[in-house]
């Protein structure tokens, strides 16, 4: 009967309207459950995860904000961050704490207050003799330094010694006025020379004023690469002036116009025509150097020297006290020697004696023209600059031996070495 029943065509019918009905109704019912499910989940992901994550955010951004709005505790964070860079056994720190630039200003211009009163510009009339006439003026202008209450003041040699401003066109004559001019003081005062030296581009003026201000001298010798400087002087002949820098190098050899050559500070701040004879200082205002020299020309900007201030102190004292530099003198003129002269002239590498002073101390001593230097105090030497080296690291009366070769034979000598003249 029921087989009948199901192979009733319309209860067939009926049961397959029933299925698709019931087919129809549960795919309709799947879509909608999936749409709410769907709906649901991402409803619950926005609620526990998107609300607090945005929240968060929010609320750390504020935090931050506040801190950096805080200058303490801005300052705090920053001075603590730092980038590190390379493995463990050689890292460099580069440290980022944030730097004002008004300290920076309020750092020059204290410096500046406080070194400005030390400063002085200098003019100097010259006579001047020429192959076209004779008995001209011509003035040049520099820097000085004042060193003591009573008036004396540093400068450099060339700015007051007229030998160093001759050429082949003219020839300066001695000095006939220098005058200074003080800081905030239109007073021409006339000064006059204590001292010069050549060899350190150094010299010593006074005038006749007491109560000044006397600059501060700091170590030359602990300034550092990249520290800030200051360079003070009269450039152009306009007046006191203020340049500020870094120190570029230490220890730098440099040969100045003369010939002279010596260790100087570097620096990239603007030394011009009249700063010669100024001060470089540091950032407490301290004279570290001499303003000296810069290297001009076409594609050359800011390469400034200075004479380190503690090699001027002995030479200073010795101007004041002697009107020059007392060194030791041996009384040589020699000629470096290579290795290639030595072979084509039957000779061994040193110092080739080529005069004698009369009555100077390598004379005395037995050195003879033809002797070739090799040693000084056992100091294997090839060079005058050597030998020179040596020498001036002692005093006058000091005992010297020199290791000369003569005819194929080596033999020490004995110097005691003199007063340069």
């Amino acid at each position: 009967m029921e087989e009948n029943n199901n192979n009733n065509p319309s209860n067939q019918t009926n049961d397959t309207s029933f299925k698709s009905v019931v087919s129809n109704t549960t795919y309709s019912s799947f879509e909608d459950k999936s749409d709410k499910k769907h709906k649901s989940s991402s409803t619950g992901f926005a609620k526990t995860v998107l609300l607090p994550f945005a929240c968060g955010i929010l609320g750390a951004g504020l935090v931050v904000g506040t801190c950096f709005g805080v200058p303490s505790i801005r300052n705090e964070l920053l001075a603590n961050s730092s980038v590190t860079e390379g493995s463990s056994s050689n890292t460099a720190t580069l440290n980022t704490e944030q730097i004002s630039l008004l300290d920076y200003s309020d750092t020059a211009v204290g410096v500046a207050q406080k070194v400005l009163p030390s400063i002085v510009g200098i003019n100097v009339t010259y006579t001047v003799n020429s192959i076209f006439y004779s008995g001209g003026t011509a003035t040049a202008q520099g820097s000085g330094v004042i060193i003591s209450e009573d008036g004396y003041i540093l400068t450099n040699n060339h700015v007051v010694n007229s030998a160093t401003s001759s050429s082949s066109f003219y020839e300066l004559g001695e000095a006939n006025k220098i005058t200074v001019k003080l800081y905030n003081d239109d007073t021409e005062y006339e000064a006059e020379i204590v001292g010069t030296d050549e060899q350190t581009d150094l010299a010593v003026i006074k005038i006749d004023k007491d109560g000044l201000t006397a600059a501060e001298l700091g170590d030359s010798d602990s300034v550092q690469v990249g520290e800030f400087c200051m360079a003070i002087g009269n450039p152009l002949g306009l007046g006191t002036t203020v340049t500020d820098g870094i120190i570029s190098a230490v220890n730098r050899e440099v040969t100045d116009e003369d010939g002279n050559s010596y260790e100087a500070l570097q620096t990239n701040a603007a030394i011009n025509s009249g700063n010669s004879g100024g001060a470089l200082v540091n950032s407490q205002g301290q004279v570290i150097g001499i303003n000296t020299l810069k290297v001009s020309g076409e594609g050359i900007e800011g390469v400034g020297f200075a004479i380190p201030i503690n090699s001027t102190k002995d030479i200073t004292d010795q101007l004041i006290q002697y009107n020059k530099v007392k060194r030791p003198y041996l009384g040589i003129g020699g000629i470096d020697v290579d290795e290639a002269t030595a072979r084509e002239n039957n000779l061994v590498v040193g110092i080739y004696v080529k005069t004698l002073e009369n009555f100077a101390a390598a004379e005395k001593a037995g050195i003879r023209v033809g002797d070739v230097i090799i040693k000084a105090d056992g100091q294997d030497i090839e060079t005058m600059d050597e030998l020179n080296e040596i020498k001036n690291g002692k005093e006058i009366g000091d005992k010297m031996t020199l290791t000369v070769w003569r005819n194929g034979e080596t033999m020490d000598i004995d110097v005691t070495l003199q007063e340069q003249p």
